[in-house]
């Protein structure tokens, strides 16, 4: 007996429906999953044996990466730099940036330029970032740099919440929006460019006790995939990377493994074409 016929005596005339109604919603989900299925296989499987990968060095010799002296962003400015890339190298501690510039222009024979920014600064800091970085011709931009909570909270026990607030949203959501505005004018001219944005899965979903942060990297999710539509058919490719909670400076050797993984994966990330 199906379930149709067992139902009937209770729901009357609503049986067929629901029951289209459940098939639809199966449906849907299947395809969802069988579409996840095949990007997944095209990005991280046979990108490269297919001819479907990119060259990130035809966008343009330049890339600009923000928040690059630890953990992801050092990772993703190591592995752009092995693509045979420039690195504009963006972040607030000069010895810090003195050391990757060498290191990368050691093992990948790339040219370097250090800007020296705190991106908690806010709008000030953009004009002098803007000017050094004219006539570069750049072809990827990597909004990695972020601020987090120090650990869970409610709201109104944030520590010097004022302050703390203005600069979460300056790093996050500032700083994304105004690097995009600085560099996308000469891709959009050039009608080719990556721009990868790092978010969070805090921005996917809600999420209480770092809910500030939860809603900037909403922000920047919402922002990637706009901008996707906007100039993906101008030649401009914009990615958003996920990420979990990272601790600051990767001191921990597990951390330490799983940022090789890390790397790894943005490497095969970032040779797809499309997001």
């Amino acid at each position: 007996m199906s379930s149709a016929s067992i139902l009937r005596p209770i729901l009357g005339g609503c049986t067929d429906g629901l029951v289209i109604a459940g098939i639809l919603a199966m449906s849907y989900i299947a395809v969802k999953l069988s579409w996840s299925i095949i990007t997944g296989l095209k990005t991280f499987v046979f990108a490269r044996a297919l001819g479907l990968s990119m060259n990130l060095k035809k966008n343009g010799s330049w890339a600009v990466i923000t928040g690059c002296t630890d953990g992801i962003g050092k990772a993703l400015a190591q592995q752009i730099a092995a693509e045979g890339l420039n690195c504009v190298l963006i972040s607030r501690t000069k010895s810090k940036l003195e050391d990757l510039a060498k290191e990368l222009e050691t093992v990948n024979k790339v040219k370097t330029m250090i800007i020296v920014a705190d991106f908690s600064d806010g709008f000030e800091i953009y004009p002098d970032i803007q000017q050094k970085l004219e006539g570069l011709d750049i072809g990827v931009l990597v909004n990695n740099v972020g601020l987090s909570y120090p650990y869970p909270e409610y709201f109104l026990e944030l520590p010097n919440r004022d302050q703390f607030l203005k600069d979460l949203i300056n790093v996050n959501v500032v700083s994304t929006t105004m690097m995009i505005s600085v560099v996308l004018p000469g891709m959009a001219e050039r009608k080719r460019g990556v721009v990868i944005n790092v978010s969070s899965h805090a921005g996917m979903i809600p999420t209480p006790l770092i809910s500030s942060y939860s809603a900037t990297k909403a922000y920047v999710e919402f922002l990637t995939l706009c901008l996707e539509s906007e100039y993906g058919s101008r030649g401009i490719t914009f990615q958003r990377f996920f990420s979990s909670r990272v601790p600051e400076g990767l001191m921990i050797e597990h951390f330490k493994s799983n940022l090789n993984v890390y790397r790894k994966k943005a490497k095969q990330r970032l040779a797809a074409k499309s997001d």
